[in-house]
């Protein structure tokens, strides 16, 4: 027996389910496949959540060991029990995925656990086999939104063995603390995770190919953060290529070797790999059906989020640019909407990225290397978050708002804030530049006092040599 949909998902991640309550929304007979029986797609159950769970475990490890004394509290020794927190971070991700599931079936949408494959077309219908684990079954759909996302990238030479030397995912989930972690990688995620295992006890060592951590960062931000995770402990080491890692006898032997080009070989207990992620287009019958991919492996789609194949659209990290989950999201309504004739649109200016180090380091827009670059005119407002009263009051000193604005219009093109709940903050600074507001439009804002936000109204200032308190 074949089902019929209006549309035909093919994956339950932020941008899947997303895409596919919106259509339920718009009317359309939805269904979702995906292979897991947990909904919510790699960023819920090894990604952006586990992720932050841990993140935020151990840092409230780390306040209550070095900062619960200068609040006045009085504790014994505070130790680590690792498997309680991952047992925390189990629970979260499998509420959340629950949540993700039960918000399918509250909006008729039939979420089917197999691997998805396009198979063919007739006429406006197209036709996917769902390999379960019943054996086959085919489905049929007037349109089909692949929505896979991406897995972990590796490096010539790495020999990942999903344990001593592994991804992320692995990194989510060790059974004990690293006497000493080598991180490949210095950008969001690699730095993430290598926070978490640091503050639990762990010798961090990052090694990164660049001059730079996190690579498309604004240049003087990213500076800033560098030398705040150095003094936490973070050893990086800049200009390190990678040659290959390789683990030493059996797994009980914490022993891996990791070589560096022009360095000595480094020793340590585990491996972590973050240089990038890629893009899960293998398997989908994706060339049969006719559907263009590039070199790389990412779908090619226009505007409207359509690939080369009638009735066939792809949305999220298989089509390319920031790899974000909020990204898909915003692709996933954005497709629906479209599929149902609507207005497609995107400002992808306006996407924010957030690094959940502590403290966090937050972005959207144009960075100031961007802005040179392209010889735009421009003002650059800073100010410290230490000269605001509430970051006083908890504690929270270090970093800046940096704000870039046309020099003629003051129209903001970017900002950039490193600080504790930078990720929060920052969504001031988006809706600013969706709307096109000004650099004047930010300071003639009432921010509340005290807030964390007075520094983003006194960056705004600052871009008119006006801030008030420095």
């Amino acid at each position: 027996m074949t089902d019929s949909f209006d549309l035909l998902v093919i994956g339950a991640g932020p941008g899947g389910y997303v895409a596919a309550i919106r259509a339920a929304q718009l009317g359309f007979r939805t269904a979702v496949v995906d292979e897991h029986a947990a909904a919510g797609g790699v960023c819920l159950r090894v990604g952006c959540i586990p992720s932050k769970a841990l993140l935020e475990s151990s840092q409230r490890l780390v306040a209550a060991r070095s900062e619960l004394a200068a609040h006045g509290g009085v504790a014994a020794e505070i130790g680590l029990d690792l498997p309680a927190m991952m047992k925390r971070k189990d629970r979260v991700v499998t509420t959340l995925t629950r949540g993700v599931s039960s918000l399918l079936r509250k909006n008729g949408i039939e979420h089917i656990q197999g691997r998805a494959r396009l198979v063919g077309g007739d006429g406006d219908v197209r036709r996917v086999a769902v390999t379960t684990e019943g054996g086959e079954q085919e489905v049929e759909a007037r349109n089909v939104i692949v929505a896979t996302g991406s897995r972990p990238a590796t490096l010539p030479g790495i020999e990942l063995d999903g344990d001593r030397i592994g991804t992320s995912t692995e990194a989510l989930a060790y059974g004990e603390v690293p006497e000493h972690l080598v991180v490949i990688g210095a950008g969001y995620i690699g730095l993430e995770l290598g926070a978490v295992w640091n503050r639990l006890g762990s010798r961090v060592t990052v090694l990164e190919f660049l001059d730079r951590i996190l690579p498309g960062a604004d240049a003087e931000i990213a500076a800033g953060a560098e030398k705040i995770f150095r003094r936490q402990g973070l050893d990086i080491r800049l200009g390190s290529r990678v040659l290959g890692a390789t683990a030493k006898g059996g797994k009980k032997e914490a022993g891996c070797v990791v070589e560096v080009d022009g360095a000595d070989a480094i020793e340590c207990g585990r491996v972590l790999v973050a240089v990038g992620r890629t893009p899960i287009s293998d398997g989908l019958g994706l060339k049969e059906a006719g559907v263009a991919v590039d070199d790389r492996g990412f779908i090619q789609v226009d505007e409207r989020f359509a690939t080369s194949a009638s009735g066939v659209f792809a949305i999220g990290d298989v089509i390319g640019g920031p790899q974000l989950a909020h990204k898909a999201e915003e692709e996933g309504m954005a497709c629906a909407d479209g599929i149902a004739g609507g207005h497609v649109h995107i400002d992808y200016d306006a996407i924010p990225g957030i690094v959940y180090t502590e403290p966090e380091v937050a972005s959207v827009g144009r960075t100031e290397e961007e802005l040179r670059e392209a010889g735009t005119p421009y003002r650059t407002g800073k100010f410290p978050f230490r000269a605001i009263g509430r970051a006083r009051a908890t504690g929270s000193l270090e970093g800046f708002v940096k704000i870039l604005a046309h020099a003629e219009t003051d129209a903001v093109l970017g900002v950039h804030i490193l600080g504790s709940h930078a990720g929060d903050l920052i969504a001031e600074a988006v809706a600013a530049i969706s709307f096109g507001a000004s650099a004047e439009d930010l300071f003639l804002t009432s921010h509340a006092h005290p807030t964390l936000s007075e520094a983003v109204k006194e960056a705004a200032l600052a871009v008119h040599g006006r801030a008030i308190h420095m």
